[in-house]
Protein backbone atom coordinates (compact mmCIF):
# COMPACT_ATOMS: atom_id res chain seq x y z
CA UNK A 1 0.00 0.00 0.00
CA UNK A 2 1.10 3.19 -0.67
CA UNK A 3 3.46 5.66 1.74
CA UNK A 4 1.43 8.71 2.17
CA UNK A 5 3.51 11.65 2.06
CA UNK A 6 3.23 15.06 2.80
CA UNK A 7 2.30 17.79 0.45
CA UNK A 8 4.86 19.75 -1.13
CA UNK A 9 3.92 23.52 -3.23
CA UNK A 10 4.53 23.23 -6.45
CA UNK A 11 8.50 24.36 -7.95
CA UNK A 12 7.18 27.19 -9.82
CA UNK A 13 4.60 28.53 -6.63
CA UNK A 14 5.33 32.10 -5.44
CA UNK A 15 5.88 33.63 -2.10
CA UNK A 16 2.82 35.67 -0.98
CA UNK A 17 2.74 39.71 -2.53
CA UNK A 18 2.77 41.73 0.62
CA UNK A 19 -0.08 43.01 0.84
CA UNK A 20 -0.09 47.59 1.08
CA UNK A 21 -2.29 49.41 3.25
CA UNK A 22 -4.61 51.58 1.56
CA UNK A 23 -4.05 55.54 1.27
CA UNK A 24 -6.70 57.70 2.62
CA UNK A 25 -7.77 58.33 -0.39
CA UNK A 26 -8.17 54.81 -1.49
CA UNK A 27 -9.69 54.59 1.69
CA UNK A 28 -12.32 56.91 0.63
CA UNK A 29 -12.90 55.76 -2.66
CA UNK A 30 -13.31 52.13 -1.34
CA UNK A 31 -15.53 53.65 0.82
CA UNK A 32 -17.87 55.47 -1.98
CA UNK A 33 -17.78 52.13 -3.68
CA UNK A 34 -19.11 50.00 -0.58
CA UNK A 35 -21.72 52.72 0.20
CA UNK A 36 -22.58 52.32 -3.97
CA UNK A 37 -22.81 48.78 -3.63
CA UNK A 38 -25.37 49.26 -0.59
CA UNK A 39 -22.43 48.44 2.01
CA UNK A 40 -24.04 48.86 5.82
CA UNK A 41 -23.62 52.45 6.66
CA UNK A 42 -25.69 52.19 10.32
CA UNK A 43 -23.81 51.97 13.69
CA UNK A 44 -24.49 48.80 14.03
CA UNK A 45 -23.71 47.80 10.44
CA UNK A 46 -20.40 49.66 11.14
CA UNK A 47 -19.06 47.30 14.03
CA UNK A 48 -19.95 44.07 12.19
CA UNK A 49 -18.28 45.53 9.29
CA UNK A 50 -15.03 45.94 11.58
CA UNK A 51 -15.36 42.24 12.81
CA UNK A 52 -15.51 41.19 9.30
CA UNK A 53 -11.98 43.22 8.24
CA UNK A 54 -10.65 41.70 11.50
CA UNK A 55 -11.28 38.24 10.73
CA UNK A 56 -10.34 38.68 7.25
CA UNK A 57 -7.20 40.17 8.67
CA UNK A 58 -6.24 37.56 10.79
CA UNK A 59 -7.00 34.45 8.34
CA UNK A 60 -4.42 36.59 6.40
CA UNK A 61 -1.79 36.56 9.21
CA UNK A 62 -2.02 32.61 9.30
CA UNK A 63 -1.77 31.86 5.95
CA UNK A 64 1.13 34.66 5.41
CA UNK A 65 2.92 32.90 8.74
CA UNK A 66 2.27 29.05 7.07
CA UNK A 67 3.33 30.38 3.47
CA UNK A 68 6.54 31.66 5.23
CA UNK A 69 7.61 28.39 6.22
CA UNK A 70 10.16 26.33 4.22
CA UNK A 71 8.76 23.56 2.35
CA UNK A 72 8.23 20.69 4.14
CA UNK A 73 10.66 17.81 3.86
CA UNK A 74 9.43 13.87 2.87
CA UNK A 75 8.02 11.37 5.66
CA UNK A 76 10.79 10.55 7.59
CA UNK A 77 11.28 6.21 7.29
CA UNK A 78 8.88 4.29 8.99
CA UNK A 79 10.32 3.19 12.09
CA UNK A 80 10.00 -0.81 12.33
CA UNK A 81 7.59 -1.44 15.20
CA UNK A 82 8.52 -4.80 17.56
CA UNK A 83 5.84 -5.40 19.90
CA UNK A 84 5.91 -9.17 20.86
CA UNK A 85 7.56 -11.39 22.86
CA UNK A 86 10.20 -11.74 20.43
CA UNK A 87 11.92 -10.15 18.19
CA UNK A 88 11.13 -10.38 14.66
CA UNK A 89 13.01 -9.92 11.48
CA UNK A 90 12.49 -6.48 10.12
CA UNK A 91 13.47 -6.99 6.78
CA UNK A 92 13.24 -10.14 4.34
CA UNK A 93 15.62 -10.61 1.16
CA UNK A 94 14.94 -9.77 -2.41
CA UNK A 95 14.14 -13.22 -3.53
CA UNK A 96 11.72 -14.79 -6.09
CA UNK A 97 10.10 -17.90 -6.29
CA UNK A 98 8.46 -20.01 -9.14
CA UNK A 99 4.99 -21.12 -7.98
CA UNK A 100 3.63 -22.53 -5.86
CA UNK A 101 6.09 -20.99 -3.87
CA UNK A 102 8.20 -24.04 -1.98
CA UNK A 103 8.66 -22.56 1.94
CA UNK A 104 12.11 -24.93 1.98
CA UNK A 105 13.51 -22.22 -0.47
CA UNK A 106 13.09 -18.99 1.42
CA UNK A 107 16.34 -17.63 2.25
CA UNK A 108 14.73 -15.92 5.52
CA UNK A 109 13.02 -19.24 6.69
CA UNK A 110 9.11 -17.47 7.73
CA UNK A 111 8.55 -18.28 11.23
CA UNK A 112 5.82 -20.58 12.78
CA UNK A 113 6.84 -21.85 16.17
CA UNK A 114 5.72 -19.54 18.15
CA UNK A 115 8.06 -20.92 21.54
CA UNK A 116 6.36 -18.14 23.52
CA UNK A 117 3.01 -19.94 23.46
CA UNK A 118 2.23 -22.05 25.54
CA UNK A 119 -0.78 -24.68 25.02
CA UNK A 120 -3.32 -25.46 27.42
CA UNK A 121 -5.60 -28.16 25.96
CA UNK A 122 -8.00 -25.94 24.03
CA UNK A 123 -8.71 -28.42 21.39
CA UNK A 124 -8.27 -31.54 23.02
CA UNK A 125 -9.27 -34.54 21.01
CA UNK A 126 -10.69 -32.07 17.90
CA UNK A 127 -10.08 -32.54 14.36
CA UNK A 128 -8.83 -29.64 12.28
CA UNK A 129 -8.64 -29.69 8.48
CA UNK A 130 -6.24 -26.79 6.98
CA UNK A 131 -6.05 -26.48 3.24
CA UNK A 132 -2.67 -24.48 2.23
CA UNK A 133 -1.68 -26.13 5.52
CA UNK A 134 1.66 -27.05 4.42
CA UNK A 135 3.48 -23.71 4.83
CA UNK A 136 3.23 -19.91 5.73
CA UNK A 137 0.20 -19.12 8.14
CA UNK A 138 -1.67 -22.43 7.55
CA UNK A 139 1.70 -24.63 8.79
CA UNK A 140 1.99 -21.82 11.62
CA UNK A 141 -1.64 -22.78 12.59
CA UNK A 142 -1.39 -26.48 12.42
CA UNK A 143 1.88 -26.13 15.18
CA UNK A 144 -0.84 -24.28 17.44
CA UNK A 145 -4.01 -26.70 16.86
CA UNK A 146 -1.72 -29.49 17.72
CA UNK A 147 0.05 -27.67 20.61
CA UNK A 148 -3.21 -27.27 21.51
CA UNK A 149 -4.27 -31.15 21.82
CA UNK A 150 -5.85 -31.11 18.13
CA UNK A 151 -5.15 -33.73 15.23
CA UNK A 152 -4.33 -32.09 11.92
CA UNK A 153 -5.12 -32.56 8.34
CA UNK A 154 -3.17 -30.85 5.86
CA UNK A 155 -4.22 -30.26 2.68
CA UNK A 156 -1.90 -29.04 0.20
CA UNK A 157 -1.17 -28.60 -3.76
CA UNK A 158 2.04 -30.34 -4.51
CA UNK A 159 4.72 -28.62 -2.08
CA UNK A 160 5.44 -31.95 -0.65
CA UNK A 161 9.23 -31.48 0.85
CA UNK A 162 7.34 -28.26 3.08
CA UNK A 163 4.15 -30.90 4.07
CA UNK A 164 6.88 -33.29 5.04
CA UNK A 165 8.05 -30.58 7.67
CA UNK A 166 4.88 -29.98 8.53
CA UNK A 167 3.63 -32.98 9.66
CA UNK A 168 7.01 -32.99 11.47
CA UNK A 169 6.34 -30.25 13.79
CA UNK A 170 2.62 -31.07 14.38
CA UNK A 171 4.00 -34.72 15.37
CA UNK A 172 6.60 -33.05 17.28
CA UNK A 173 3.62 -31.34 19.33
CA UNK A 174 2.22 -34.87 20.14
CA UNK A 175 -0.50 -34.26 17.21
CA UNK A 176 -1.48 -36.41 14.89
CA UNK A 177 -0.81 -35.59 11.31
CA UNK A 178 -2.84 -36.50 7.88
CA UNK A 179 -0.97 -34.87 4.71
CA UNK A 180 -3.40 -34.80 1.75
CA UNK A 181 -1.94 -33.56 -1.16
CA UNK A 182 -4.76 -32.31 -4.41
CA UNK A 183 -6.68 -29.08 -5.74
CA UNK A 184 -8.97 -27.25 -3.94
CA UNK A 185 -10.69 -26.14 -7.01
CA UNK A 186 -11.71 -29.52 -7.73
CA UNK A 187 -15.04 -30.33 -5.52
CA UNK A 188 -14.25 -34.03 -6.27
CA UNK A 189 -10.88 -33.62 -4.27
CA UNK A 190 -12.87 -31.67 -1.35
CA UNK A 191 -15.13 -34.65 -1.29
CA UNK A 192 -12.31 -37.41 -1.26
CA UNK A 193 -9.95 -35.42 1.07
CA UNK A 194 -13.31 -35.01 3.85
CA UNK A 195 -13.91 -38.33 3.04
CA UNK A 196 -10.22 -39.67 4.03
CA UNK A 197 -10.01 -36.94 7.06
CA UNK A 198 -13.59 -38.39 8.18
CA UNK A 199 -11.95 -42.15 7.72
CA UNK A 200 -8.86 -41.33 9.74
CA UNK A 201 -10.39 -38.91 12.91
CA UNK A 202 -13.93 -39.62 12.64
CA UNK A 203 -15.05 -36.02 11.85
CA UNK A 204 -14.14 -33.11 11.78
CA UNK A 205 -14.84 -29.79 13.93
CA UNK A 206 -12.45 -26.99 12.63
CA UNK A 207 -11.50 -26.27 8.90
CA UNK A 208 -9.59 -23.45 8.32
CA UNK A 209 -9.48 -22.17 4.44
CA UNK A 210 -6.93 -20.93 3.99
CA UNK A 211 -5.35 -21.82 0.06
CA UNK A 212 -5.07 -19.00 -1.59
CA UNK A 213 -3.31 -18.09 -5.55
CA UNK A 214 -1.89 -14.41 -5.96
CA UNK A 215 -0.38 -12.69 -8.83
CA UNK A 216 -0.13 -9.15 -9.30
CA UNK A 217 -0.87 -6.97 -12.53
CA UNK A 218 -0.77 -3.82 -13.61
CA UNK A 219 -3.31 -2.94 -14.95
CA UNK A 220 -6.54 -4.75 -15.19
CA UNK A 221 -6.24 -5.54 -19.19
CA UNK A 222 -3.29 -7.66 -18.15
CA UNK A 223 -5.52 -10.22 -16.20
CA UNK A 224 -6.48 -12.50 -18.57
CA UNK A 225 -9.31 -15.06 -18.14
CA UNK A 226 -7.23 -18.52 -17.15
CA UNK A 227 -5.80 -15.78 -14.26
CA UNK A 228 -9.36 -14.73 -13.29
CA UNK A 229 -10.42 -18.14 -13.21
CA UNK A 230 -7.42 -19.32 -11.10
CA UNK A 231 -7.91 -16.98 -8.72
CA UNK A 232 -11.59 -17.36 -8.33
CA UNK A 233 -11.55 -20.96 -8.07
CA UNK A 234 -9.01 -21.41 -5.86
CA UNK A 235 -9.50 -18.31 -3.44
CA UNK A 236 -13.76 -18.40 -3.14
CA UNK A 237 -14.88 -21.58 -4.94
CA UNK A 238 -12.22 -23.83 -3.10
CA UNK A 239 -13.26 -22.10 0.00
CA UNK A 240 -17.11 -23.11 -0.84
CA UNK A 241 -15.89 -26.73 -1.79
CA UNK A 242 -14.48 -27.37 1.39
CA UNK A 243 -17.29 -25.93 3.52
CA UNK A 244 -19.81 -27.51 1.69
CA UNK A 245 -17.90 -31.44 2.01
CA UNK A 246 -17.01 -31.15 5.53
CA UNK A 247 -20.34 -29.69 7.00
CA UNK A 248 -22.16 -32.87 6.92
CA UNK A 249 -19.72 -34.22 9.14
CA UNK A 250 -19.42 -31.23 11.39
CA UNK A 251 -21.26 -30.82 14.53
CA UNK A 252 -22.62 -28.39 17.02
CA UNK A 253 -19.43 -26.32 18.97
CA UNK A 254 -17.34 -26.63 14.96
CA UNK A 255 -16.23 -23.87 13.60
CA UNK A 256 -14.97 -22.83 9.95
CA UNK A 257 -12.29 -20.14 9.62
CA UNK A 258 -11.49 -18.36 6.14
CA UNK A 259 -8.54 -16.67 5.71
CA UNK A 260 -9.42 -12.98 4.23
CA UNK A 261 -7.35 -10.02 3.74
CA UNK A 262 -6.45 -6.77 4.31
CA UNK A 263 -6.58 -6.77 0.71
CA UNK A 264 -10.56 -7.56 0.98
CA UNK A 265 -10.83 -4.54 3.51
CA UNK A 266 -9.29 -1.96 1.32
CA UNK A 267 -8.59 -2.86 -1.72
CA UNK A 268 -4.98 -3.44 -3.91
CA UNK A 269 -4.30 -1.55 -7.18
CA UNK A 270 -2.44 -4.12 -8.80
CA UNK A 271 -4.41 -7.07 -7.37
CA UNK A 272 -7.33 -6.74 -8.44
CA UNK A 273 -8.76 -10.34 -8.81
CA UNK A 274 -7.53 -11.02 -5.16
CA UNK A 275 -8.78 -8.23 -3.80
CA UNK A 276 -12.12 -9.08 -4.92
CA UNK A 277 -11.92 -12.45 -4.05
CA UNK A 278 -10.88 -11.77 -0.57
CA UNK A 279 -13.64 -9.16 -0.35
CA UNK A 280 -16.12 -11.97 -1.09
CA UNK A 281 -14.68 -14.54 1.38
CA UNK A 282 -15.42 -12.01 4.36
CA UNK A 283 -18.77 -11.75 2.80
CA UNK A 284 -19.41 -15.56 2.47
CA UNK A 285 -18.22 -15.94 6.04
CA UNK A 286 -20.62 -13.42 7.48
CA UNK A 287 -23.57 -15.04 5.40
CA UNK A 288 -22.46 -18.59 6.30
CA UNK A 289 -22.16 -17.60 10.01
CA UNK A 290 -26.24 -16.57 9.17
CA UNK A 291 -26.56 -19.66 7.85
CA UNK A 292 -25.19 -22.09 10.09
CA UNK A 293 -25.90 -20.62 13.66
CA UNK A 294 -29.37 -22.91 14.12
CA UNK A 295 -26.79 -25.86 13.77
CA UNK A 296 -24.27 -24.30 16.68
CA UNK A 297 -21.39 -24.15 14.13
CA UNK A 298 -19.94 -20.71 14.21
CA UNK A 299 -17.98 -18.86 11.20
CA UNK A 300 -15.13 -16.51 11.22
CA UNK A 301 -12.30 -15.36 9.52
CA UNK A 302 -9.15 -14.07 9.94
CA UNK A 303 -7.74 -10.73 7.75
CA UNK A 304 -4.42 -10.73 7.41
CA UNK A 305 -2.05 -7.85 6.87
CA UNK A 306 1.50 -8.48 4.76
CA UNK A 307 2.72 -11.49 5.98
CA UNK A 308 5.93 -13.54 4.93
CA UNK A 309 5.09 -16.60 3.59
CA UNK A 310 6.13 -18.06 0.09
CA UNK A 311 3.06 -16.43 -1.58
CA UNK A 312 4.84 -13.25 -2.17
CA UNK A 313 7.88 -14.32 -3.31
CA UNK A 314 6.03 -16.37 -5.93
CA UNK A 315 4.16 -13.64 -6.76
CA UNK A 316 6.68 -10.34 -7.32
CA UNK A 317 10.34 -10.13 -8.76
CA UNK A 318 12.70 -10.01 -6.49
CA UNK A 319 13.49 -6.08 -6.11
CA UNK A 320 9.57 -5.76 -5.27
CA UNK A 321 10.00 -8.97 -3.16
CA UNK A 322 12.44 -6.70 -0.59
CA UNK A 323 10.66 -3.86 -0.18
CA UNK A 324 7.99 -6.20 1.37
CA UNK A 325 5.77 -5.18 4.24
CA UNK A 326 7.67 -1.83 4.55
CA UNK A 327 4.97 0.03 4.29
CA UNK A 328 2.45 -1.25 6.63
CA UNK A 329 1.94 -0.21 10.00
CA UNK A 330 4.41 -1.61 12.12
CA UNK A 331 7.18 -1.01 9.17
CA UNK A 332 7.55 -4.64 8.67
CA UNK A 333 5.67 -8.04 7.54
CA UNK A 334 4.39 -10.36 9.97
CA UNK A 335 5.35 -13.52 10.44
CA UNK A 336 3.09 -16.00 10.46
CA UNK A 337 3.56 -17.47 14.37
CA UNK A 338 2.17 -13.71 14.75
CA UNK A 339 -0.79 -14.98 13.34
CA UNK A 340 -1.42 -18.64 14.47
CA UNK A 341 -3.25 -17.19 17.86
CA UNK A 342 -5.97 -15.78 16.49
CA UNK A 343 -6.55 -18.62 15.13
CA UNK A 344 -6.69 -20.63 18.49
CA UNK A 345 -8.68 -18.10 19.50
CA UNK A 346 -11.63 -18.43 16.84
CA UNK A 347 -11.36 -22.57 16.75
CA UNK A 348 -11.70 -22.55 20.54
CA UNK A 349 -15.05 -22.82 22.16
CA UNK A 350 -13.65 -22.13 25.60
CA UNK A 351 -12.46 -19.01 24.19
CA UNK A 352 -14.82 -17.86 21.03
CA UNK A 353 -18.51 -19.58 21.95
CA UNK A 354 -20.26 -16.25 21.48
CA UNK A 355 -17.71 -14.76 18.45
CA UNK A 356 -19.53 -15.47 15.14
CA UNK A 357 -19.54 -13.40 11.57
CA UNK A 358 -16.58 -11.85 12.49
CA UNK A 359 -13.76 -10.67 10.27
CA UNK A 360 -10.82 -10.22 12.51
CA UNK A 361 -8.15 -7.68 11.35
CA UNK A 362 -4.15 -8.95 12.08
CA UNK A 363 -2.93 -6.01 9.87
CA UNK A 364 -0.62 -4.71 12.60
CA UNK A 365 -2.84 -1.20 12.91
CA UNK A 366 -6.13 -0.15 11.45
CA UNK A 367 -5.09 -0.27 8.19
CA UNK A 368 -2.28 -2.30 7.93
Amino acid sequence: MATRKSRKPADDAKPAAKRKPKTKAGAKNAAATSRDAGAPTSRGDSARKRKADATVARQQRIQDRIEAKPAAKSAAKKKVVQAGARKQPARVPAQHLDKPGDEGDLQLSPRFLAPDYTGSGKLEGMTAVITGGDSGIGRAVAVLYAREGANVAILYLDEHEDADRTREAVEGEGGEALLICGDVRDPAFCNAAVDEVVAAFGGIDVLVNNAAFQQHAERLEDISDEHLQETLQTNIAGYFHMARAALPHMARGGSIINCGSVTGLFGSPKLLDYSATKGAIHAFTKALASNLLPRGIRVNAVAPGPVWTPLNPADKPAKDVAEFGKDSAMGRPAQPEELSPAFVFLAAPVMSSYVNGIVLPVMGGPTG
